[in-house]
């Protein structure tokens, strides 16, 4: 994209500010349909990675940014460069990071179990030690510990403390969770169970070197497609790390750049696994998303080549006409689809078609009348003949017309809201004369 429409770099001096151009409003939208618990990634090169950070902390909030997360993209070695570029960066922002820091424990990773094991026979099953000591100086946190097999006698590093008080020590060391090293003459270790670990889930780190690469994501297109008709894809792996962190079973995720669609088959993959219900929306511009993007996940959901089906079903739209044209109504856009837009902007629920003869009754909602008094080429005007039409009385009355005829006296006495339908009226007029 950047080759092509903004020109390369020392091409174009404007590069970098057509960039923003495209990424800000996009943001802007990204933001508003963001859930008030909601998170987004945003994969970026170090071509963009300053300027789009700086437009990320006015849109989310520098508060917001939670980390910038390097996942190491590729193995490989290019000869040819001065130095062989191998990560790609992931912005993180929420929409409200105070959530996530007082449900800091369901931003977790899967414990995997590494490192666990039972050298003991303990009846709780592996176990792994995790220091007793702590930074930070803490006076009811200092005191001598012994160790009940060579005597020796322990204390905190100067500036440090242990993890608990000398009670909680106490308790631990007769729970049998208190180790002193593997040769038994080293600091004591408290135990940290696989139950345990499982339950409370594993901090994520910054850095990514274990979710694949973009090798494993052309390796994965290949085995769905027999080719790799997509260059550089991600992984699956990478995606699925990402829905673990911030998803529950239930959550909606939005790709709005789908590219191979790597993040419906991360989703569908990921309920597979675990029982999930998340749900997924792909957009995708180019002319390869009925393809690629949308026969991805098909053959993801049958199952095709060495990739086993998921199951699950979507559908696939493709976007119509504009409905406006530089503020103006597209009056070539069907007529049910301007009726479907006005309703739901005013009622934020999903358009029913009335009964009745009167084609400009949209309907009623919450005591008020909704009417769209609208012909394609004309102009309509609200006066006292459309009110005679009105065989439905309501409380209140909300009325679309292109001009109104009528005073503000007389509309505030009949409780009636007039909005002008936002059309080009000089194009309209001289189609008449």
């Amino acid at each position: 994209w950047l080759g092509e429409v903004v020109g390369r770099e020392g091409e174009d001096l404007s590069r970098h500010d057509k960039w923003l151009c495209m990424m800000y409003p996009r943001l802007k939208l990204l933001k508003k349909l963001l859930a008030d618990d909601g998170a987004i990634f945003i994969s970026i090169d170090d071509n963009e990675l300053y300027n789009l950070k700086s437009i990320c902390d006015e849109i989310f909030g520098a508060s917001n940014f939670a980390a910038n997360i390097i996942w190491n993209s590729t193995k490989s070695v290019t000869n040819t460069a001065l130095i062989s570029v191998s990560h790609t960066y992931n912005l993180l922002y929420f929409k409200n990071i105070n959530y996530w820091i007082k449900n800091r424990t369901e931003f977790r990773l899967p414990d995997d179990g590494e490192g666990f094991s039972n050298p003991d026979n303990d009846p709780r099953g592996a176990w792994k030690a995790d220091p007793f000591q702590v930074g930070g100086w803490r006076p009811n946190q200092q005191y001598e510990i012994v160790n009940p097999n060579t005597g020796k006698i322990y204390k905190p590093n100067p500036g440090c403390s242990w993890k608990n008080d000398l009670d909680h020590f106490q308790q631990l060391l007769a729970d049998n969770r208190i180790v002193f090293g593997k040769k038994g003459d080293s600091a004591p270790q408290r135990k940290r169970f696989l139950s345990e670990a499982i339950e409370r889930g594993k901090v994520a780190k910054t850095l990514w070197d274990d979710v694949g690469t973009t090798t494993n994501g052309t390796q994965t297109l290949k085995k769905i497609f027999s080719e790799t008709p997509f260059d550089n894809p991600k992984p699956v792996e990478l995606i699925e790390r990402i829905l673990q962190l911030v998803t529950d079973k239930n959550s909606i995720v939005l790709d709005s750049f789908a590219g191979s669609g790597t993040t419906a088959h991360a989703v569908l993959k990921l309920n597979k696994e675990n029982g999930g219900n998340r749900k997924f929306i792909l957009v995708e511009m180019e002319n390869y998303a009925d393809s690629i993007t949308a026969e991805r996940v098909r053959r993801v959901i049958q199952g095709y080549g060495e990739v086993e089906g998921t199951g699950g079903n979507f559908d696939f739209y493709e976007v119509g006409e504009p409905l406006m044209i530089n503020d103006n109504l597209n009056e070539n856009v069907e007529i049910e689809t301007i009726y479907n837009y006005i309703w739901y902007t005013e009622t934020h629920t999903q358009y029913k078609k009335p009964s009745g003869n009167n084609s400009a009754y949209l309907g009623e909602f919450n005591g008020t009348g909704i009417y769209f008094h609208y012909e394609k080429g004309n102009l309509t005007t609200l006066d006292e003949e459309f009110l005679r039409s009105i065989g439905i009385p309501a409380e209140n009355y909300l009325i679309y017309a292109d001009e109104c005829g009528l005073s503000e006296e007389y509309l505030r006495r009949n409780n009636i809201t007039f909005k002008k339908i936002p059309r080009d009226i000089k194009k309209i007029w001289s189609n008449e004369i």
